[in-house]
């Protein structure tokens, strides 16, 4: 059996990131989010931090008002997120760790030590309808912990992948690949939905891509770099035809 169309969610945060390294309203993150839309994009992502250093409580404000497509809510394990996150309802809540010294998010949620905070956490956004979604790196110990507390989703992160692929060590690479491919489908055998994001480039994505368990792939940080030279659309266009590329002849 052919493995299901492969979604796109693209992160708009750095569009933010440069409007706010000079004040003012633009480059506008919702134009972002519509113009990824119209090219393509199955789903717009935010991640609203703590300390507020790209994307804004008005922007998330703007991403309900203006969407068609779905919205991923990132967000921190926090009662003040938790209470943004109810008070808008968004289609999809992904909770990832956060630091405020961190540049961007450096690895897993560790949600088999904090267990039963996160089932606690989790529970009023499930309640509300909101499809909660854990990140974590691809570790059978982090994915049973996520199934237990209730997740209905877990993103698998992708960047020490990434991360050993831009550095030339190739074995290195070639053990995380492996890695990632077994854990998702190990959860997808327990019966969560599995997604994947995290430094992934068109040299990147599609042995990810081609993963038969994985039904979406969070991507932003190189869609916005690549768009500064080529523009939105053709940079989103490119990472989807890679994409659905990689899913040909992928098999269940």
């Amino acid at each position: 059996m052919s493995a299901p169309r492969i979604r796109l969610g693209v992160n708009i945060d750095h569009v933010a990131t440069v409007r706010n390294a000079r004040g003012g309203d633009t480059p506008d993150p919702v134009r972002a989010a519509r113009l990824a839309e119209a090219a393509g994009a199955d789903g717009i992502t935010a991640h609203l931090r703590e300390d507020r250093r790209h994307i804004t409580d008005r922007d998330i404000d703007a991403l309900m008002q203006s969407l068609s497509v779905p919205l991923n809510f990132e967000m921190a394990a926090t009662q003040e997120m938790q209470e943004i996150a109810l008070r808008h309802t968004p289609h999809a809540v992904c909770i990832v760790p956060e630091k405020r010294e961190e540049r961007t998010t450096e690895g897993g949620l560790e949600v088999a030590r904090e267990e039963n905070r996160l089932a606690h956490f989790i529970a009023p956004l499930r309640d509300a309808g909101c499809r909660v979604s854990i990140f974590i790196a691809a570790d059978r110990r982090q994915i049973e912990a996520a199934h237990r507390i209730g997740a209905e989703v877990i993103e698998l992160h992708t960047g020490a992948y990434c991360d050993a692929h831009a550095e030339g060590r190739f074995d290195a690479r070639d053990r995380e690949l492996d890695a990632l491919r077994d854990m998702a489908a190990f959860a997808y055998d327990l019966g969560l939905e599995v997604h994947a994001g995290h430094g992934l480039t068109y040299d990147t994505v599609q042995p990810v891509a081609a993963f038969p368990q994985v039904r979406e792939l969070n991507i932003g940080h190189f869609i916005i770099g690549e768009a500064i030279f080529r523009g939105l659309e053709p940079a989103i266009a490119e990472m989807r035809a890679l994409m659905d590329g990689a899913r040909d002849g992928a098999v269940t």
